[in-house]
């Protein structure tokens, strides 16, 4: 008998494990081994290295999947079978999420800069910019995990690029408010095959049987 397939699911900034809750759920209803590693460890490296230990732990080479910021993360790894990036960036050699979103990145107006140098979702503002196409009480449900954000982790830059020799996938979320559709598409542009969705920027919460879908796919 094969061994049971396995993925890795990546948050992004100001999120944790538990958003990916349905998703985890509607994978592991597939018989796929599911593992949500949490990040705010301090940098990109930091967060990179905290989740190739739970990919060396995999029976296989796991499918890595990145949501936003978590595209930085997941381009980073190796032993990994494919690579599914969510709405997410896709560094090439050199850059970081924060350069390839710019100065005005859409989600900047919705951040509430905090005393200790961290950054917040502003509550009032959380629907629009990342679950615009959720119910109320989804939204509220989201809303209530958000975490302060802990500054750098954005402007890191990958130590390796592993879309360039390992077979990726990128999901883009034509509805996105947090993450412009434009540059999805131009990040989209360096995967091996992309897949349009009418999604905001959290499809695993709004869509996660259809985003399940797409990752058994590949």
């Amino acid at each position: 008998m094969g061994q049971q397939a396995e993925v890795v699911l990546v948050h992004g900034l100001w999120h944790q494990p538990a958003h990916f809750d349905r998703l985890a759920e509607a994978l592991r209803e597939q018989a796929v081994t599911v593992h949500v590693p949490r990040l705010h460890r301090g940098s990109l490296a930091a967060d990179t290295a905290g989740v190739q230990e739970v990919v060396d732990a995999c029976h296989v080479p796991p499918v890595a999947v990145g949501h936003s910021y978590g595209g930085s993360v997941i381009s980073g790894l190796q032993r990994i079978s494919r690579l599914v990036y969510v709405a997410a960036f896709v560094p090439a050699a050199g850059e970081s999420g924060a350069s390839l979103g710019g100065r005005g990145a859409a989600i900047n107006s919705a951040l509430q800069h905090n005393d200790d140098g961290s950054t917040s979702i502003q509550p009032g503002l959380a629907r629009e910019a990342l679950y615009a196409d959720c119910t109320d009480a989804d939204s509220a449900w989201a809303t209530a995990l958000l975490v302060p954000q802990q500054p750098g982790h954005g402007r890191g830059i990958p130590e390796r690029i592993a879309w360039q020799s390992v077979k990726s996938t990128y999901v883009l979320c034509e509805g996105d408010k947090a993450l412009d559709p434009a540059l999805q598409e131009r990040m989209a542009g360096r995967c091996t095959t992309s897949v349009t969705i009418k999604a905001g920027h959290s499809p695993f919460i709004s869509r996660p049987a259809d985003l399940a879908t797409v990752i058994m796919s590949v």
